[in-house]
């Protein structure tokens, strides 16, 4: 596959850099964590790891890449549809750069998919996304520390010192393991706000034919 076509080239791209810095800018200014370059190259990573280790194509696993770098640019128009607008958006920058159609297609149905009021793990690329971007819960994701006991998300966020999601191939599992400061937020305000995600994330994980576990502090809770 040519340089053209491959993720370090997007990533370095001035104008895809510019549409993920304003979809992250307009999440700052009504009080959402971080979604700029790093959770979307955290997000690309992790979905392409999946994908490898579950055996796909290097090219799959590329994709997963790019679908992770573009996935929440949509933002940019508004937080709300912001997966639908996103795909329509990478639809254009990927066909604009002579993407091959049937890549097109893949990375604008996982981007189209992955927000969890819409969400369905439609494809095994669609999956991976999903489980990538709903496992990124991190203290660096708060933008303000001041609003940590005041707003939910900012708090649950900055409590998790330690995130990792890994793949065990033979045993056919998905692991999310967290590691959460009880006294800056209960493990039971993790679930408040993201159970709907962690249920997403068991069907993500059993299309793609595998189990999927919760690991919060040593404890084993889905």
């Amino acid at each position: 596959m040519s340089f053209l076509f491959s993720y370090e080239n997007l990533k370095n791209d001035s104008e895809i850099i510019s549409y993920v810095k304003a979809a992250n800018d307009v999440l700052g200014a009504i009080g959402y964590t971080e979604h700029g370059m790093a959770h979307a190259v955290k997000t690309g990573t992790d979905a392409s790891m999946i994908l490898e280790t579950l055996g796909y194509s290097e090219r799959e696993c590329e994709l997963a890449k790019i679908a992770g770098l573009l996935h929440d640019t949509g933002n940019m128009v508004n937080r709300t549809d912001h997966a639908q607008s996103g795909a329509f958006l990478a639809f254009e920058l990927l066909r604009a750069r002579n993407f091959p159609v049937d890549e097109v297609i893949a990375v604008t149905t996982a981007i189209g998919h992955h927000d969890e009021k819409t969400a369905a793990p439609v494809t095994p690329l669609a999956a991976a996304l999903i489980l990538a971007d709903k496992s990124d819960v991190r203290t660096t994701r708060v933008r303000n520390k001041r609003t940590v006991y005041t707003d939910i998300h900012d708090r649950v966020n900055y409590a998790v010192f330690g995130s990792r999601i890994e793949v065990k191939k033979e045993e056919k599992l998905i692991i999310l393991t967290l590691n959460i400061d009880t006294l800056i937020c209960p493990v039971m305000e993790y679930f408040e706000i993201f159970l709907d995600r962690m249920v997403l994330c068991k069907k993500s994980a059993a299309f793609l034919d595998c189990d999927f576990e919760l690991i919060i502090n040593d404890t084993r809770l889905l």
